[in-house]
């Protein structure tokens, strides 16, 4: 009969019952319905057998009862001595399969606890057969919660969920995080330019450096994920980690592959402990084969922007890098407003640029107050296009890019409160718009100037 397997199936307790029928020719199970309370009706369908199913490879033993299932191995598990199952072949003079006698010697005993049900299959067969139901794993059922994870909200719904802090923190804490696994990337040697351990970029988005005269997978390694926009435009944004001392280069590498213009660092360098190393020049310096050259500097509300200049041979890039250095880690700003006059000042600088590139966005682990800030973003997008916000959808597809996006219950809650102030900004300027229709263009352009969001500007990818 071959080698067999035991396999164990759980049956709800709507459908215990003592016996299960076959019908001869059939491989269809009939198990009448029955409550936990008793059997079945007493009846028997018609030409039918109680508990055994012989196939020509497998055969089917159900169980029934709440007691410890006893199942019978096949004979080269017994003991040379006990007696051999008769041959399932044989019938007797009435077609009916002979009786099994259970073998003398000691049987071993297989217990789950909650089961009732015992399976006996000749794994030998099993590649010729469909199977019988299709088991998700627990990544593909991550995976399709955050896919199908949404949560629209209207302008009004959006400011009252905004202060509901228990009914937030009960939603976040039912995102799954979807963390890499350092078993999932193929990369010996890239620990070494990772800033923590269990911070891993997600294999299907992480960004692969075409680094020159790269030998080795690890030259081509960067902590860094894709992350997609609004409406799920691809390669938006760029979320990475503080670069290290041994990972500048390849920061640079990354800004040159990508033809990134716009660079948003969300940290201090060091909060107690080293959080991101000074990666730009005081004046111009060398990294790898770029040279840097800072060519301006302005100090905002909250923020300081720079202007670069990334220069490789003969082609010369400019860059904007802007650094607010007052949102500490794992903490949340007092209020939003700092937060959106940096979003609509990069979203201003990507609009003027012809073919910008993702935007690379990083704090320390390039999660926590990076998801906060695209996040903020695609949301601010959101309400722009359509009048409502799907927090929850944006977070899930933060996160199906790049696992923890978006690090705590208070950046969570911080994420609403910004949308939520943004709402009611952007009501407040339409409103405006409809009595002011006469505002000059040099009070707008005063706005720009002093990066004042009165009017916001149409946050969008391009």
């Amino acid at each position: 009969m071959g080698n067999w397997e035991e396999f164990y199936y759980d049956i709800p307790e709507e459908i215990w019952c003592t016996k299960a029928y076959y019908t001869p020719g059939s491989c269809e199970l009939n198990i009448p319905p029955c409550g936990p309370a008793g059997p079945w009706d007493s009846s028997e369908p018609p030409d039918s057998r109680p508990s055994l199913v012989w196939g020509p490879h497998s055969m089917v033993v159900l169980h029934s009862s709440k007691e410890p299932v006893l199942s019978l191995r096949n004979q080269t598990d017994m003991d040379p001595s006990t007696e051999p199952l008769p041959d399932p072949t044989h019938r007797d003079h009435c077609g009916t399969p002979p009786s099994i006698t259970a073998p003398r010697k000691p049987i071993r005993l297989q217990e789950r606890r909650g089961s009732n049900v015992s399976l006996v299959l000749d794994v030998s067969s099993l590649g010729t057969v469909e199977p019988l139901c299709s088991i998700s794993t627990p990544k593909e059922t991550i995976l399709h919660l955050l896919r199908t994870s949404t949560r629209p909200l209207t302008a009004c719904q959006l400011q009252e969920a905004s202060g509901l802090a228990k009914a937030l923190d009960n939603e976040y804490q039912k995102i799954p995080p979807n963390f890499v696994n350092s078993s999932e990337l193929d990369i010996p040697g890239h620990a070494l330019k990772d800033r923590y351990k269990t911070i891993l970029p997600n294999p299907e988005t992480r960004v692969c450096l075409q680094t020159p005269g790269a030998e080795e997978k690890a030259d081509g390694y960067i902590n860094a994920n894709y992350i997609r926009g609004y409406g799920g435009a691809v390669k938006c944004y760029i979320a990475t980690q503080g670069p290290m001392v041994n990972t500048v280069r390849d920061f640079w590498e990354m800004v040159w592959q990508e033809e990134s213009s716009v660079i948003v660092m969300i940290t201090d360098l060091k909060e107690k402990k080293e959080k991101c190393v000074l990666y730009w020049p005081e004046k111009e310096g060398q990294f790898g084969r770029f040279h840097v050259r800072v060519t301006a500097v302005t100090e905002c509300e909250g923020y300081t922007i720079r202007a670069l200049s990334l220069q490789l041979g003969s082609e010369s890039r400019q860059v904007r890098h802007y650094w607010y250095s007052s949102w500490l880690d794992h903490q949340t700003p007092d209020c939003g407003e700092p937060l959106l006059r940096l979003l609509w000042d990069v979203q201003h600088r990507r609009e003027a640029l012809t073919h910008p590139g993702p935007t690379i966005v990083h704090c320390s682990a390039g999660i926590g107050r990076t998801g906060c800030f695209i996040a903020s973003s695609i949301g601010c997008q959101q309400l722009q296009h359509t009048g409502e916000v799907d927090v929850l959808g944006i977070v899930c597809q933060l996160r199906l890019d790049r696992g923890g996006m978006i690090q705590t219950t208070e950046q969570y809650q911080f994420l609403y409160l910004t949308l939520a102030l943004y709402s009611r900004q952007l009501s407040q300027s339409h409103h405006g718009d409809r009595g002011r229709s006469n505002t000059s263009q040099t009070d707008r352009r005063a706005q720009e100037d002093h990066h004042i969001p009165a009017t916001p500007a149409l946050l969008q990818d391009p």
